[in-house]
């Protein structure tokens, strides 16, 4: 939910039909889940494409702990901005097909969303490339307690334009709500798990041939297609290391449902105002498995501008 940060037109391009969604993704879920995930687009149907103001009090708790680092906690904010855009009457029951998540679901009292966007190349501004981003909501006693986004810090919003108070995740895994694993998904995690820390962490590439699909799509912007593109890319520059049991660095949250396997991560950067001090933000990994192999990965990459040319 980069609201803060964000065109409002591109922001409301980017939602789907809540049936669609349901129809589409709910496989998975408990009644519970499909109900978290449904109250979620609406909330977003209501407030961000109909622009109505009083959709923020409905959904969102008041004390509502954000962490886009560019917003304040709480709700008043967020009710402020909407309240000066025209409001959509009727509100709109759907949301056009083609502007649907990438992915949606939720598990336990999290519901998580996985947008595609479009962005300017850097290496040629008159084309686009596709990149995603993300959005997890917690939901607890009929509001949204908690959300967090790949937003990072403005460098136009300066030190103060939110409050650090809120800004990590207060929900240790170990406590939250994640939701019951049934044993195809603990097998799934185990899987997606052997990826992110055992190649991507502790440098061992030759587990990619052992948990990745030959036809693995990729959707960084920046890491070729296929697993032998993966293994070609990141072999040169894996530095391998004993593989241990624990994460060199652990994931903020992990949720996994059916085939999909969700984690989220806490990241630092340096404060747009004053490169000496550091801010939270975060970031994520969804990945796909299916049949024992991973089949498809999502990030929140942004492609890499082209190293500068040099003259002879």
């Amino acid at each position: 939910m980069q609201f803060f940060g964000l065109k409002p037109v591109a922001a409301s391009l980017l939602f789907a039909a809540a049936a669609g969604i349901l129809a589409a993704q709910s496989t998975n879920m408990t009644p519970q889940e499909q109900a978290n995930l449904k109250f979620a687009l609406d909330w977003w149907r209501e407030g961000f494409v109909a622009n109505h103001s009083e959709a923020v009090s409905k959904y969102l708790a008041d004390d509502m702990i954000q962490h886009n680092p560019n917003a304040p906690n709480g709700n008043a904010t967020l009710k402020q901005m909407i309240g000066r855009r025209t409001p959509v009457n009727p509100i709109p029951a759907t949301i056009p097909p083609q502007n649907m998540p990438a992915k949606a679901f939720a598990k336990g009292d999290f519901v998580v969303l996985v947008w595609e966007r479009q962005g300017k190349d850097p290496a040629d501004p008159s084309k686009t490339y596709k990149y995603n981003d993300f959005d997890l909501f917690r939901i607890q006693n009929g509001n949204v307690r908690e959300h967090w986004d790949s937003a990072v810090k403005n460098a136009a919003e300066g030190s103060g334009a939110a409050s650090d108070t809120g800004h990590q995740t207060t929900i240790p895994p170990s406590s939250a709500n994640t939701g019951k694993l049934s044993s195809q998904e603990q097998k799934n995690l185990e899987i997606a798990t052997r990826e992110m820390k055992d190649v991507l962490q502790y440098g061992h590439v030759e587990v990619a041939k052992e948990v990745m699909a030959p036809g693995y799509i990729q959707h960084n912007p920046n890491v070729p297609g296929g697993r032998e593109g993966f293994v070609n890319f990141f072999g040169p520059r894996a530095k391998p290391e004993p593989i241990k049991a624990e994460w060199k660095a652990a994931p903020a949250l992990t949720l996994v449902s059916g085939d999909l396997v969700f984690f989220m991560q806490e990241r630092k950067g340096k404060e747009p105002a004053d490169a000496s001090q550091t801010y939270n933000y975060n970031t994520f990994d969804l990945l796909r498995v299916d049949n024992g192999m991973i089949q498809e990965h999502w990030d929140a990459a942004r492609k890499a501008a082209p190293p500068p040319q040099t003259g002879r």
